[in-house]
């Protein structure tokens, strides 16, 4: 499973790792997905903490 959040949709973010001596290695930054249970879908779905605070979703 992809980890996305159901709401918006937000994954995975790429790219540089810079150090100081400004070489390139490739990272990815993760969405802070957090399992929920919401009102009116049956089971758990993965949401991120942004769409959490912002009151996009409600929590059974």
């Amino acid at each position: 499973m992809s980890r996305l959040c159901s709401v918006c949709q937000r994954g995975q973010m790429t790219g540089n790792k810079v150090s100081h001596s400004n070489r390139k290695a490739r990272r990815v930054w993760n969405v802070n997905l957090q399992k929920v249970k919401l009102k009116g879908v049956n089971g758990k779905v993965y949401v991120c903490t942004k769409c959490m605070k912002s009151g996009k979703i409600e929590r059974a």
